[in-house]
């Protein structure tokens, strides 16, 4: 089998992997949570190869993202579920549904998004995936009934703390400006200080959990993404203690054999560089 620029080809090759008689051992053993967690890295590894303005290395990685599409596409077509090509119309179908003002008639295009209309196309989609799921004898509320309940689980936490907050916000539950979130935020620390204190770990968890999750409130208000910001502080954590490391190399010492003060004085001069 040759590579190829066609998405068949890779199709092919998935379905190769995967046979029973004649595929990769490993690949045969897989499935749906197995493969998850390899589907969520790849997606990280988009992103930094994005955050490197790295264009080799993002096609590369948008490969192994396409590869693991395919990976769950094929796996559901064994079992009869669906195929790659329904996955292809599901997101092409609901492309099409979403922006009736680009392909829509005369009138829709014209007409523009007008507000709330988002809202009302993924309220149709969900009245639609509730009649699927009772028609295949399955939970209609799909896990949850609650307004919060769409957001998906999967998410790093952080990120979830800040899709829960821009939902519930939605509806009118938020702060009205940022101000009043750092008042939260030291009232959180308060709490947190006296659950140390007690030394319940149970309850010092999750106060650390609140404070974190007033941050993210805080940083929502200032149009800064949890994510992404912390990201950029491990970034600068990376480099600076790159540089601590390199001089002490210069220095004839490693960082087993430094001392905690020796290594301070040297971050306090990686900060200034």
């Amino acid at each position: 089998m040759k590579p190829a620029r066609d998405i068949s080809r890779l199709i092919e090759i998935m379905a190769a992997l995967r046979d029973r008689e004649t595929g990769c051992p490993w690949d045969i053993e897989q499935d749906f949570a197995s493969i998850a967690p390899y589907t969520i890295e790849e997606a990280y590894e988009v992103g930094d190869a994005i955050a490197r303005a790295d264009m080799d290395n993002l096609k590369e990685e948008l490969g192994d993202l396409l590869l693991q599409v395919v990976y769950h596409a094929q796996m559901a077509a064994e079992l009869g579920e669906f195929a790659f090509d329904d996955v292809v119309e599901a997101i092409t179908t609901k492309m099409i549904r979403r922006h009736p003002h680009v392909f829509g008639d005369a009138e829709a295009r014209s007409a523009g998004m007008a507000k709330g209309m988002w809202e009302a196309i993924k309220a149709e989609e969900k009245a639609e995936r509730r009649a699927a799921r009772l028609k295949r004898g399955l939970d209609p509320e799909d896990g949850g009934q609650g307004y919060l309940d769409g957001v998906p689980r999967a998410l790093p936490a952080l990120t979830r703390a800040l899709k829960l907050q821009e939902k519930a916000a939605r509806v009118g539950f938020d702060w009205s400006e940022a101000v009043p979130i750092l008042d939260k935020i030291e009232e959180e620390i308060a709490e947190f200080r006296a659950a140390a204190a007690g030394g319940r770990q149970s309850q010092i968890a999750d106060e650390f959990g609140d404070v974190l999750f007033s941050l993210v409130n805080l940083g929502r208000h200032l149009k800064l993404d949890p994510e992404s910001a912390l990201a950029g502080t491990n970034h600068k954590f990376l480099t600076r203690f790159h540089a601590v490391e390199r001089m002490l190399a210069e220095r004839g010492n490693s960082l087993e054999a430094a001392s905690l003060d020796e290594m301070e004085a040297l971050w306090q001069q990686a900060k200034r560089l």
